[in-house]
């Protein structure tokens, strides 16, 4: 039975992190949006980061749960198909904003590149580091092999 409390515990307090960890996100983002025109992009930037790592330590979580002999062998089906419909939502979201988003940028990247106005700095550091043939190549992995 101890095992069983402190299994529930646990439950709980990630419930409740989870729950805290919400209440920051939306407090961050009614400042981003009180700030408006006076907001820093640095500010946009660490920001969206803290949101991507904490997407990205939930969803191993998630990943590591899903893996879990106790989840495998009780959570319901309904419950599992709830979990891929929202996985399935943000995941199509997710992609859709990086295919807008990198695309658009390239275009911009191009133009930048064309006008001569790219930072000076940051053609130097991709030379040192190898990266001026094969800029951005590296930013994404492989797309996933899956099976079913």
């Amino acid at each position: 039975m101890r095992m069983a409390q402190y299994f529930l515990s646990n439950l709980d307090e990630w419930v409740n992190m989870q729950k805290r960890t919400a209440d920051l996100f939306k407090s961050i983002d009614q400042e981003i949006k009180r700030k408006g025109d006076a907001l820093d992009r640095l500010e946009l930037i660490l920001a969206t980061r803290a949101a991507f790592q904490h997407m990205s330590r939930t969803i191993k979580a998630f990943d590591q749960w899903l893996q879990d002999p106790l989840i495998l062998a009780n959570l319901d089906k309904q419950s599992l198909l709830e979990v891929w419909n929202a996985t399935f939502n943000m995941l199509q979201a997710l992609l859709e904003l990086d295919i807008k988003h990198t695309s658009m940028f390239r275009e911009y990247a191009d133009k930048m590149l064309r006008e001569g106005k790219v930072n000076p700095l940051t053609m130097l550091t991709m030379a040192r580091s190898g990266a001026s043939e094969d800029v951005g190549r590296e930013r994404r992995t492989p797309p996933p092999s899956i099976t079913m």
